[in-house]
């Protein structure tokens, strides 16, 4: 393991040939700025440019400023904090060397110090999107979410809604209470830990767009943080939607983290991987206050 910071230079960023980046405005929360790839046909078509679902985040867009040792913009902490819910942890939890699987030196990757808040939930209070939701919340996760299913277009033309629903029951416009009794029914999910502010909102459900994971990793004997991070950006840049962070090396801790907070879609990991990492991957030393 490389023990080098990273640089911006180490990812893919920068526009896409043939296409363009646009946003569309909130109007329930009119602050917010859903993300779309605008592509353009040939004149011949005499058809309007074709408008496709983005996950890539700022990387595709040329007016962006991309720093990777600073992480993302936390475009969702204003949304967060203003719930009045979450609390700033004063000390968290310090990395151990056992979180990195003992590596040091040279071994060692580097930590992702950039300063930022970390949060959890005030009171017992529950901070899902599905609690909100059941609380009948339309929060700006949710209108995030519809208007990005809804690709602008629009309800009147009949036309763009042509093929098989295959029994699901998508409206005609995505609406915010839309997607709100959705997550409230228990049939779609919105991925949006409160302390992840650096993704854009997506959902998982029936009655919603595909979505597509990705897998990535680094292994027991290749891999640097530069080359992780490259592989999210890479993912996102062609398409997926939500990535796996499925590291089984050393450097699990510090790798996720420049991941996570570099990141405009979800991650996800598997603990038990650490874990291992944790006891030398010796199964029967596993316990409770190994995953804590």
């Amino acid at each position: 393991m490389n023990a080098q910071t990273p640089t911006t230079a180490a990812v893919a960023t920068g526009g896409i040939p043939g296409s363009r980046k646009v946003y569309e405005a909130g109007k329930v929360w009119p602050d917010i700025r859903v993300p779309f790839r605008e592509v353009a046909v040939h004149p011949s078509a005499n058809e309007p440019p074709v408008t496709l679902y983005d996950p890539s985040g700022p990387y595709t867009d040329p007016a962006a400023s991309i720093d990777i040792s600073r992480g993302l913009p936390r475009t969702r902490e204003p949304w967060v904090v203003s719930r009045g819910d979450v609390e700033i942890v004063e000390s968290p939890r310090e990395v151990r060397p056992e979180d990195n699987g003992g590596a040091s030196g040279a071994l060692l990757a580097p930590a992702f110090d950039a300063p930022r808040r970390i949060y959890r939930a005030r009171g017992g209070a529950a901070v899902t999107q599905l609690d909100y939701a059941r609380r009948g919340i339309i929060t700006p996760e949710m209108e995030f979410v519809a208007i990005r299913e809804n690709l602008r277009r629009q309800a009147s033309d009949p036309a763009l809604r042509d093929g098989e629903d295959f029994g699901a029951s998508i409206p005609d416009l995505v609406t915010p209470a839309f997607v709100r009794d959705e997550v409230a029914r228990g049939r779609a999910i919105i991925p949006a830990n409160i302390n992840h502010t650096e993704l854009e909102p997506m959902a998982i459900g029936r009655n919603f767009l595909v979505k597509i994971n990705a897998n990535i990793g680094n292994s027991a004997v290749l891999s640097t943080v530069a080359d992780e991070v490259d592989k999210m950006v890479c993912a996102i840049r062609w398409g997926a939607d939500t990535v796996m962070d499925l590291s089984t090396g050393r450097n699990i801790h510090n790798i996720r983290d420049w991941i996570v907070r570099n990141s405009p879609v979800p991650i996800g990991t598997v603990p038990i991987y650490q874990a291992l990492e944790k006891v030398g991957g010796v199964a029967e030393d596993l316990n409770w206050e190994v995953f804590r």
